[in-house]
């Protein structure tokens, strides 16, 4: 699979910043999608005949298992090792991550490389491949969702009013690891009554009163990929106000699913959500983004917003998550992962829409 990728990833070493003798990959999801390595310290030297990883004597065992790509140990800052690599080769143009290569590396390159060599920095020539998911990478991310949904189930058998926020986090982290997942994919949100008006609270101490307004906010990484949903409850019998409201939100979350196949943009999808919360009168209320494309990492390539001009491609794998907030009274927020497909789009979280009341 690595051989695959790397092949797409050659016409970046003669792309838009001009031909480079080599691209220096920094990113650890990256270095994982183009090598399989999963350690925390590497950087993998691509060139138009093949790519060498770089690590350090933690990982020989490990990159020997889970490469077939050439391994070079180093002692010393990776940075360093590169850097005398490009100078034996007499490289003239290395090409580095821009969003991802830390100044540590960047200064090392610099201070070893001869000045004959330029450092180009290139944008997003790995993310942009990884926008588009091979079936095995879909049907991985299908077992993260599923995996996260039925976390989900299993944590709100264990609710009852008073629990704290913190606590239902902690159940819901807990059973995620019971379900498969080798790790939460953020910190989970755990947000009640006024405090579920914060996009992206973190769960406190505070109790879960018996009437409130609660919003969970979970995904999960199985297999070294993420899932992401977002459902809205409420403790105990919901008022006349919030059903509405509820109701409002996920008519937009629903016409911004049906506005998703090949051939529209990002920016598209967002605005069928924004319409609709706009038509409801809510317009003002929904201050992020619908969505973002997940995989390796929960926060991917394409941005589902309103300027977003990345056109949707079969194998796209996306978030839909309209939401409005109001201070004083809280948030509501509906959030499925969705796999974009020739005819239009799947959504894979398998978790009721429906209102739940607790």
């Amino acid at each position: 699979m690595s051989d695959s990728r790397l092949r797409a990833l050659k016409p970046s070493l003669g792309g838009a910043e001009g031909r480079l003798d080599a691209l220096l990959i920094s990113g650890p999801p990256n270095i994982r999608y183009l090598s399989g390595f999963t350690g925390s310290n590497a950087l993998l030297l691509v060139t138009a005949g093949g790519a060498t990883l770089l690590t350090d004597p933690r990982y020989t065992l490990q990159a020997a298992r889970q490469t077939q790509l050439p391994v070079r140990v180093g002692k010393g800052p990776l940075g360093a090792l590169a850097a005398d690599i490009a100078k034996r080769r007499k490289f003239k143009r290395l090409g580095v991550e821009r969003n991802r290569i830390s100044f540590e590396t960047w200064e090392a390159l610099r201070n070893a490389l001869p000045a004959a060599c330029e450092l180009v920095p290139v944008t997003n020539a790995v993310e942009n491949l990884r926008m588009v998911k091979l079936p095995e990478e879909i049907a991985l991310i299908r077992d993260s969702v599923e995996t996260n949904s039925r976390a989900f189930r299993r944590a709100l058998k264990s609710f009852r009013p008073g629990m704290r926020e913190s606590e239902l986090a902690a159940e819901i982290d807990y059973q995620a690891r019971r379900a498969g997942a080798e790790a939460p994919a953020f910190e989970t949100i755990v947000a009640s009554g006024e405090r579920s008006a914060f996009p992206h609270a973190r769960p406190t101490s505070e109790k879960i009163a018996g009437k409130t307004i609660l919003l969970i906010d979970m995904g999960c990484f199985q297999a070294g990929y993420a899932s992401d949903m977002t459902r809205t409850l409420h403790a105990g019998k919901a008022p006349k106000a919030f059903k509405q409201v509820y109701r409002d939100v996920l008519d937009a979350q629903l016409a911004a699913i049906d506005a998703v196949r090949p051939g529209v943009t990002a920016g598209e999808v967002d605005r069928a959500a924004r319409k609709a919360l706009t038509k409801s009168g809510h317009g003002q209320a929904f201050v992020h983004s619908t969505g973002h494309g997940l995989g390796l990492e929960i926060h991917e390539p394409p941005r589902i917003g309103e300027k977003g001009d990345i056109v949707l491609e079969t194998g796209f794998v996306i978030t839909i998550e309209p939401g409005v907030y109001f201070e004083g009274w809280g948030g509501i927020r509906i959030e499925d992962t969705v796999v974009v497909t020739e005819s239009g789009c799947e959504v894979l979280t398998p978790t009721t829409k429906e209102l739940i009341e607790l």
